[in-house]
């Protein structure tokens, strides 16, 4: 097989967690590979959502958990004009909405320096070795020193043969979100669309429809689709089908029941659903809903996190649970190692946690700071010549902390 790269750090998936682990890695000092399968950065930031949350406790205090690479992005976001704060309506905390174009533009300029390959996915591991990855011009190997798996769905631990928690019963429902023209969103609140909603015959009967950086332009999460499996590939051909379906009947509901929107205009559906919850790494920790309620902290804690757990996994409701006191808790480094497979690290939403855990740490804010601490830890082990178990964890909290990391 023809090699088509060789260098330290190879990061499968360039959503939040991934293009944070690039940028991370470069900065400290490695030469890294960023492997994405859609034609633009930013992962579902880009491609589904307009809000970034995870960044903020929602306690009375409200404080921002989360800075380095990720905040840096949000900052970028400000200085173009295309993002704002907005109180948090919904329980979550504070959340920065932007536009998911500059998004992709910011991403763009952070990851300058790193190799990207868009257009191309890991398509098997080769151990002690690397990856391969399918390109529009056939399978290619790639030698790496590390690899991140920041693909969401663990597609590289699960081809390496890492323990994961499969998707079972309790999955998370899938989420495509649209955007519609042509609405006044101040005509109608949070609370009054969901007492509009209590009694439609829709999957989910509460949800958000928010103001967009764009006057008259509105963003939803309001789609319910349960039951499907996004890693069978069948599955989840139906889950983007019944998605479109599902929008079409909220479009129809917003028009005709809710004041403000008699005029509204579908402009776009999210370029793919939103998925929420599917595999996830049994690691050499997995951080429970204790961990989570009782606000508990780690030393080797490598990102915060002060988000309720927000489980939509049963009925047309959303059941929420917050950390003792609006605490915050950390999210160890442990969280993102595999047991059994070396030079491996995942970040984002495949991390080791269980069901309930994974319901809080799971938003955009964390998964930026994991990356950043995936990719920092990267870099050191490459440097030091160590797989990423060994690497001190109290050096690694001093790197993260020198670049902005609140931990």
């Amino acid at each position: 097989m023809n090699e088509l790269w060789a260098g330290d750090v190879v990061v499968a998936g360039g959503g939040s967690a991934g293009c944070a682990a690039a940028v991370a890695a470069v900065r400290a000092g490695a030469s890294c590979l960023l492997v994405e399968a859609a034609g633009f950065l930013g992962g579902t930031g880009a491609a589904v959502l307009d809000t970034f949350y995870g960044f903020y406790s929602p306690g009375p205090e409200a404080p921002r958990v989360v800075g380095g690479i990720g905040w840096e992005v949000c900052e970028r976001l400000f200085e173009a004009g295309a993002a704002f704060e907005r109180p948090n309506t919904y329980g979550a905390g504070t959340g920065v909405t932007y536009e998911p174009e500059e998004l992709k533009v910011v991403w763009d300029s952070l990851t300058s320096d790193a190799d990207v390959l868009l257009h191309a996915r890991v398509c098997d591991v080769v151990p002690d070795t690397g990856v391969v990855v399918e390109t529009v011009a056939g399978r290619f190997l790639v030698r790496a020193r590390v690899v991140v798996d920041a693909t969401g769905d663990a597609e590289v631990a699960w081809r390496a043969g890492a323990t994961l928690e499969r998707p079972g019963m309790r999955l998370q429902p899938m989420t495509t979100t649209f955007r519609l023209g042509g609405v006044d969103p101040s005509a109608t609140s949070t609370a009054e669309l969901h007492a509009l909603m209590a009694d439609a015959d829709l999957p989910r009967r509460e949800g958000s429809v928010h103001r967009t950086v764009r006057d008259g332009i509105v963003h939803t999460n309001l789609t319910r689709v349960s039951g499907l499996d996004p890693t069978d590939p069948f599955e989840l051909s139906r889950a983007e089908r019944e998605g479109r379906r599902q929008v079409g009947a909220y479009v129809r509901f917003l028009r005709e029941k809710v004041p403000g929107y008699e005029s509204a205009v579908l402009l776009s559906t999210s370029a793919r659903i939103g998925v929420r919850e599917s595999r996830r790494l049994v690691g050499r920790y997995v951080l429970t809903a204790d961990d989570v309620l009782t606000g508990r902290d780690f030393p080797d804690t490598i990102a915060r996190c002060g988000a309720p757990i927000e489980d939509h996994d049963s009925g047309s409701g959303t059941r929420w649970e917050y950390v003792r006191d609006f605490r915050t808790y950390g999210i160890p480094y442990r969280c993102l190692l595999p047991v059994e497979v070396s030079g491996l690290i995942v970040a984002g939403r495949c991390l080791s946690a269980t069901h309930d855990a994974h319901a809080s740490a799971r938003s955009m804010g964390q998964c930026m700071a994991m990356g950043q601490a995936a990719g920092t830890a990267a870099a050191l082990a490459v440097k030091a010549g160590v797989q990423p178990a060994e690497v001190d964890a109290g050096l690694l909290r001093e790197r993260l902390r020198e670049e902005g990391a609140l931990l």
